[in-house]
């Protein structure tokens, strides 16, 4: 986000903040951050219940009150005066405490008449520039993120600098309404959420056709760049995450459980187990490089607030693969990585673009070996020549990443693959191969994921197509209409024709009009619709109907020939 955007926004949550105290006397403000797509603040309100209803006299307010915002002030202050003045907020005190015991300054904020803790970043002129902003929607946040601390009331929203951006912006969420992958999934009977699970969802048998191509894909893709395909148990002992470190660094998002009075986790991610793999054998350097490849069933333990579909759930599956290899090929192997997601992500009309994240302030290792392993990555995107973003202490506690960031159809941004280079699980494992001069030598490993997780993949490609998926992932590629009784026989007959060549195929043959049976089979999106009358029997030829509601009369044969072909090559 460009600096002026993140102020503009920034300073349209302080806006927001003094509206509601103004309009709510007894509310307290908490946070209000710029994010990626707006800001947000979030509220004590008491016994209060806010509803998106009161955005419209919320809004109001707000034009009112920036007519008279000047610029605003910021002065360093005591943590005396500090406390003075936010007396009676305790989300405020807390945040005062926080930064004396950090020794960080004390500032506050003041555009005319509303007073805030704030460390600056604002816009100059706030009654001239912030005029074009928009309430979005309400949710419930636990404040500092901890569900053992209060539910807060969190209001979202967006500003831009000019009044077309906005309108721009509000037309895309229109989109996104329309393209919610939790209405579609529930509409195409794909998947469900239920509460015996929370944040774990249930695929239908729908939704299982789609999984299975996904992953058929993936292992074909695979099978061909030479990735070893494995699978290990999702319940390890708590000493192997001793070893990884993950007990240390990650303790918080695992669900642990007893066994024979000994500690074990549900693993939230797959490596340790390709490292055992790996450890099961004597490695040589002409072993080098192993790929392990695993869609492996992680668990992690999100709190029920930032649960969303199938974006954010607490049981999924990653596409992992652990690559194996020595240093000198490390540049090689990730290109050859960047190679496979660009094959994967262009088969869904996907376009993406590169962040490299460096160390961050927790993390294991040298720095010579971070310095050796950010040049690394840094070495392989350029002899790719794309361009990245570089996102300074932002890697994995393991080493620095690639993240690739995908987009979707209506121009939405995910962020999907990530490349990770990893000195340092070698070392917790003592990891070696024997090189040429016949001593051992320590690998270095790569971790990767090209769809993400399958179910993230899975909520977003539901979203990019609308449910209009492509052919060779379509639940059902076929659909039979017969107009009458009579016909049904030989619609039967085609069905089983069209099954032995592995076409999904399913036959309507309600006793409604063909004017219903096309609008109810075109509200699933199905790919093509062939109405089977008298004449059809007579001459053997379809009628097809597809999604852009286009009629075709063609001969059988040829429809089923171009079918397969459009199927077995995932057009």
């Amino acid at each position: 986000m460009m600096a002026n955007l993140e102020n503009l926004r920034h300073s349209a949550a302080h806006l927001l903040a003094c509206t509601v105290k103004q309009l709510w006397p007894g509310a307290k403000n908490a946070i209000g951050p710029a994010i990626e797509d707006g800001f947000y603040q979030d509220f004590d309100m008491g016994d209060i219940k806010l509803s998106e209803s009161d955005f419209e006299k919320i809004e109001k307010r707000m034009y009112e009150i920036i007519k008279n915002w000047n610029k605003f002030t910021t002065k360093e202050v005591s943590v005396q005066q500090a406390k003075k003045d936010f007396a009676d907020n305790p989300y405020k005190l807390e945040l005062i405490d926080e930064f004396a015991k950090e020794g960080k300054k004390i500032t506050e904020n003041n555009p005319g008449n509303f007073l805030d803790l704030c460390k600056g970043g604002h816009i100059e002129n706030p009654d001239k520039e912030l005029k074009y902003f928009k309430l979005l929607k309400i949710a419930g946040a636990y404040w500092r993120g901890n569900e053992k601390n209060k539910m807060l009331t969190r209001i979202y929203g967006t500003a831009f600098p000019t009044k077309k951006e906005l309108d721009d912006y509000l037309n895309i969420l229109e989109e996104v309404k329309k393209r919610d992958h939790r209405v579609i999934g529930k509409e195409l009977d794909l998947f469900s959420f239920h509460e015996e699970a929370p944040g774990m969802p249930f695929l239908h048998a729908k939704g299982m056709i789609i999984w299975d191509e996904l992953i058929n894909y993936w292992k074909e893709v695979h099978n061909k760049a030479d990735y070893k395909l494995i699978k290990t148990p999702i319940i390890l002992n708590k000493n192997l995450w001793l070893t990884s470190q993950h007990w240390i660094h990650y303790k918080e998002s695992m669900y642990i459980l007893k066994i024979d009075k000994e500690d074990y986790a549900v693993k939230p991610m797959n490596c340790p187990g390709s490292i055992l793999i790996y450890k099961t054998n004597l490695r040589s350097y002409r072993d080098l490089p192993l790929k392990l490849g695993e869609i492996g069933l992680v668990h992690r333990h999100e709190l029920s607030g930032v649960l969303s579909g199938m974006f954010r759930v607490r049981s999924f599956h990653q596409d992992d693969a652990h690559i194996f290899c020595t240093e000198d090929q490390i540049e090689e192997e990730v290109i050859n990585i960047i190679n496979l997601f660009d094959e994967v992500y262009k088969k869904f009309n996907l376009s993406y673009n590169l962040e490299l994240s460096t160390r961050p302030e927790k993390s294991m290792g040298t720095d010579e070996e971070w310095k050796r392993a950010e040049k690394a990555l840094e070495n392989a995107i350029k002899k790719k020549k794309l361009e990245y973003k570089l996102n300074p202490g932002d890697g994995a506690f393991y080493g620095p990443k690639i993240d690739f960031h995908i987009k979707d159809a209506i121009g939405r941004k995910w962020q999907c693959g990530t490349i990770q280079l990893d000195f340092q699980q070698p070392q917790n494992f003592d990891l070696s191969y024997e090189g040429p001069d016949g001593k051992k030598h320590r690998p270095t490993m790569l971790h990767r994921v090209v769809y993400g997780s399958m179910e993230r993949i899975f909520g977003i490609l539901i979203e990019h197509y609308a449910g209009k998926f492509p052919v060779w992932l379509s639940p059902v590629q076929v659909v039979l209409m017969t107009i009458a009784d009579r016909h049904v026989s030989y619609a039967k007959k085609l069905q089983e024709e069209l099954k032995n060549l592995n076409i999904r195929v399913e036959l309507d043959d309600r006793q409604e009009s063909i004017s219903k049976k096309v609008r109810d089979n075109q509200l699933q999106h199905f790919p093509y619709l062939i109405t089977i009358g008298d004449k059809e029997i007579e001459t053997e030829n379809l009628a097809i109907r597809n999604r852009d509601n286009k009629v075709t009369n063609i001969k059988k044969e040829d429809f089923v020939n171009y079918l397969i072909k459009e199927i077995k090559e995932r057009i």
